[in-house]
């Protein structure tokens, strides 16, 4: 039996280089992804309009020359149910939008790695288990899915709702707004440390899971094996070494993850009350009405909710990249090399095979043939024996040219196998 390679680590993530990648997915829509932007925009600047008005509405309830205005209360709630209705309608059509940008380009992966495995070595397939490619073209891939059509939507629309919530709370009063000059930095420093921690543990999450399903799928096509051998307890407890390993992984990081929301929801709860007392104490002092209090309140759950919105998502971004990473680093494999176009196809001849000084290893660290020279007559029956890791499958994968020798060559019918097409 082969040797199996050695497989390369884990890469540390690298969240620029994927959000790259990324990136030119999402340029081949950019039609679609300047529509959604659109839609975004709009239908969070109508959602905006709707604290000011309410505000206005409360400052018309408030007694005035001699009557309350009515009218104007009216007026005020039938335009914000107006836009919050457009506004709901635009973000329905948005979120369609994105699931169709979405699936395109999961299909799209899907068949870039399906083609990529086509073209790959055979070294590359001996470095990892079948359950753990499938892992990526499965469960990795379904989770860059997600987050491209849920938290996508709701990134785009925190950014947009965090600037215009807080404009118009500079506008209503520069004084309020002073508060998120102290909860703000706190929610920012405190995501980004959580940022830094949480990374690296959803790569070790997608990698526990991938290397548990290549797992679960050998050993579930080796029944026969491992029933043959009476090998049963031994699998059972390798599986639950690697199904705990995957378990561990999973709870640290969803621990560390769920821990961001609450914390940041805290701090801006922290914000609100803040809002609350000094508002109430500038309407004593007549700097601010009742109607702009409340619009302020308004826009200051709109300004610290998608912040916190963004907090717990950040979880499912984090995991989201993970995957991606692992997507890309796949598609990043080298091919197996091309044969010339000129190299001319083994004609179909007697069969004569000759060995001349093979030496070969699947790393430089350990060398599996040392000098191995052989012939074959033609119709010749040549047994090659030798116990388990003695190289007698690699020497069929060299003649068969799924690996290239290190040194030496192989020869058929007088012809060198490097030298004609595999």
């Amino acid at each position: 039996m082969a040797r199996k390679a050695k497989r390369p680590k884990e890469k540390p993530q690298n969240s620029r280089k994927v959000l790259l990648q990324l990136g030119k997915y999402l340029l081949k829509y950019k039609g679609m992804m300047a529509l959604a932007v659109m839609l975004t925009i709009v239908s969070n600047l109508l959602q905006l309009a709707g604290p000011a008005l309410a505000g206005r509405a409360i400052d018309g309830l408030q007694p005035g020359p001699g009557k309350v205005l009515f009218a104007r209360v009216y007026f005020n709630v039938a335009v914000m149910i107006v836009l919050f209705l457009i506004s709901s309608f635009l973000s329905f059509l948005l979120a369609i939008l994105l699931i169709r940008i979405s699936r395109n380009i999961t299909q799209e992966m899907r068949k870039n790695i399906f083609d990529k495995l086509m073209n790959l070595p055979i070294r590359f397939f001996d470095g990892y288990q079948t359950g753990e490619i499938i892992s990526r073209i499965s469960y990795d891939i379904d989770t860059v899915n997600d987050s491209l059509s849920n938290d996508l939507v709701q990134i785009s629309s925190s950014f947009i709702t965090v600037v215009g919530a807080f404009i118009m709370m500079l506008s209503l009063s520069p004084i309020l707004v002073l508060v998120f000059f102290i909860t703000i930095p706190l929610s920012f420093f405190f995501t980004k440390y959580m940022m830094k921690k949480i990374q690296p543990l959803y790569g070790r999450r997608s990698s526990s899971l991938g290397e548990l399903n290549g797992f679960v799928e050998e050993m579930v096509s080796g029944q026969k094996t491992i029933r043959a051998y009476n090998q049963q307890e031994v699998i059972l407890k390798e599986f639950d070494e690697k199904n705990d390993e995957a378990v561990e992984a999973y709870y640290r990081a969803d621990y560390y993850g769920s821990m961001t929301g609450p914390a940041v929801n805290f701090i801006n709860n922290l914000s609100l009350a803040m809002v609350s007392v000094f508002g109430a104490l500038l309407y004593l002092a007549n700097g601010i009405t009742l109607g702009n209090i409340s619009a302020f309140v308004l826009y200051s759950r709109k300004f610290s909710g998608p912040i916190n919105e963004a907090a717990n998502i950040l979880s499912d971004i984090q995991s989201a990249l993970a995957a991606a990473e692992r997507v890309f680093h796949l598609l990043d494999e080298p091919s197996e090399t091309a044969d010339a176009p000129e190299t001319p196809k083994l004609s179909r001849g007697k069969g004569e095979v000759r060995v001349e000084h093979i030496q070969f290893g699947y790393d430089e660290a350990r060398m599996i043939l040392k000098d191995v020279s052989l012939f074959a007559r033609p119709g010749d029956m040549i047994a090659i024996v030798g116990p388990t890791g003695a190289g007698k499958t690699t020497l069929v994968n060299l003649l068969m040219r799924f690996y290239d020798p290190t040194s030496g060559r192989i020869l058929i019918d007088q012809q060198d196998i490097q030298q004609v097409t595999r």
